[in-house]
């Protein structure tokens, strides 16, 4: 326990000598949470991170989320304490094949899901999250064609609430898809009192099991306000940490993926730890770093999508 308490020491000391933030994102270990400035999931991280006024922002989440850090931010540090936090997600999507499908769809214009490469970024036309997807995709006039990518899931969701059809790239989230419609049925019997929340990246024979579907930070407040007691969470198992903090008197429940494992948790973002982060502050490393072309081309649909949010 002391040594926790001293990296908890050490960080808060190594913040204010390089004048630095730290963002973290929901699905982040409790640890990391407690110690950030800022929580919250990929539209509000994008937030702060345009509005940062430290010299440096340490970037507790993955990949996609530093880069898009830099990319509002170039003329600050950005770090991310573990260079190996990548996405299945953006993995999914390799840029030179998606221009290969943006270019064989010349008539249609491009929404990329924030869960992608700065290079696939630079493709699009607009950025969305969950947060704010359908809002995105109802702005665009109805006789324009769209791509959306890279989640399916996603994709299918947005469809359904916007009554668009889309073209859909065939990505899919690792954690969001390992989710068992039989053990939540299994947790529902269980349960019967308890509503089942769920992120949209879910595959949708668990999203019509759900009462409410919404983004993370959607879902944290959708269990805060309600009169509900109980509720199954089907979403990476970080966010318990915060629902618990805020509702301590209702009960959270984890939904379990297929398999008899932790993969409910992203492996990727547990990559970060304390210690890693206190070395980021110490070093200024692993810096991330967006060549200036990327840059400036994929700050237009970011931008787009931070003046319709």
């Amino acid at each position: 326990m002391r040594k926790v308490e001293d990296l908890f020491e050490k960080i808060h000391r190594l913040k204010k000598e390089r004048n630095a933030i730290i963002l973290a994102h929901y699905y982040q270990d409790p640890d990391i949470q407690d110690i950030a400035d800022y929580i919250g999931d990929s539209l509000g991280l994008s937030q702060q991170a345009k509005k940062a006024n430290a010299d440096v922002i340490v970037f507790a989440g993955v990949h996609f989320m530093a880069e898009t850090a830099k990319i509002l931010n170039p003329t600050k540090t950005v770090l991310l304490p573990d260079l190996e936090a990548g996405c299945s997600l953006a993995d999914s999507c390799p840029a030179d094949q998606f221009e290969k499908f943006v270019k064989s769809h010349p008539d249609h214009v491009v929404v990329s899901y924030i869960n992608c490469t700065s290079e696939v970024k630079a493709l699009s036309d607009y950025i969305c999250t969950s947060s704010n997807a359908v809002s995105i995709v109802n702005s665009i006039p109805k006789e324009k064609k769209i791509i959306f990518a890279p989640d399916k899931n996603l994709g299918r969701y947005v469809m359904k609430e916007t009554g668009r059809e889309m073209l859909l790239w065939d990505g899919s989230c690792v954690v969001h898809e390992t989710f068992s419609e039989k053990k939540l049925i299994q947790l529902m019997m269980d349960h019967p009192k308890a509503e089942v929340i769920a992120h949209p990246e879910c595959e949708e024979i668990v999203l019509k099991k759900a009462n409410y579907i919404g983004s993370t930070t959607a879902l944290l407040n959708y269990a805060v306000k309600s009169k509900n007691n109980e509720f199954i969470v089907v979403t990476e198992a970080g966010i318990l940490h915060q629902m618990k903090k805020a509702a301590p008197e209702k009960v959270f429940i984890p939904s379990p993926p297929n398999a008899n494992c932790a993969c409910n948790e992203c492996p990727y973002m547990r990559r970060n730890t304390l210690e890693k982060i206190a070395i980021s502050l110490e070093t200024l490393e692993p810096k991330i770093e967006v060549s200036p072309k990327i840059q400036e081309k994929a700050l237009i649909p970011i931008q787009r999508m931070l003046e319709l949010s």
